[in-house]
């Protein structure tokens, strides 16, 4: 396609919102007399880095990173373009087995085709440009999984990394017109570009 406007470097500014389902879990009881001592299962879970243990919802920045392509150069975005940000979580410190969900969406109204496609997991064995990654594709912008508790041994931290694109197919939304204007009104360095992103934790029951 041909374009009349000048590729951009925008400031991704993505948000993480942060939902924590259960501070504490379901209590353990017992029927008896004289004292007992009870340890109860920990958890606390860090997503890139921080602490979500006593917030209901958290803002976190992430860095988004965009490839270049052949008609677009690294790290700027418009039409065609591809990227990835990373949500790392860390549950080390969890006692039992837990769920998650991660709901996706771009809050760019005026940008239809900017889509997340794509996700990988990233385990503390990979190297980047040396490993290859599993690629799953994304149902309704939503990512899920769980982890199994093994007795006596401690997880793991692991890497989410969400791709997206700015879809420039012949199907698409926009067309040069519309591709054009988006890039023009998004002309300075406070403009952003907004993905959301909405993590659940739950125990398995």
């Amino acid at each position: 396609m041909n374009r009349k406007f000048k590729i951009i470097l925008l400031i991704l500014s993505l948000s993480l919102t942060l939902s924590y389902m259960s501070n504490t879990y379901s209590r353990y009881v017992a029927d008896t007399t004289g004292n007992l001592e009870v340890l109860f299962a920990k958890w606390q879970i860090l997503v890139n880095g921080q602490d979500i243990e006593k917030e209901t919802t958290s803002s976190i920045q992430l860095t988004p990173v965009i490839d270049a392509n052949e008609n677009v150069a690294a790290g700027k975005l418009a039409p065609s373009s591809k990227g990835h940000f990373d949500i790392v979580i860390n549950p080390e410190n969890v006692d039992v087995s837990f769920e998650y969900a991660i709901k996706l969406a771009v809050l760019n109204e005026n940008m239809p085709d900017l889509m997340i496609t794509q996700y990988s997991i990233l385990d503390n064995d990979y190297v980047e440009g040396q490993t290859t990654l599993d690629i799953n594709n994304i149902t309704n912008n939503e990512i899920a999984g769980s982890l199994d508790y093994t007795q006596g041994k401690k997880y793991e931290s692991f890497t989410v990394r969400v791709y997206f694109e700015w879809y420039d197919g012949t199907d698409g939304q926009m067309d040069d017109e519309a591709d054009t204007a988006v890039v023009t009104s998004l002309s300075n360095e406070n403009d952003s570009l907004d993905i959301k992103a909405e993590i659940q934790f739950k125990q398995k029951l």
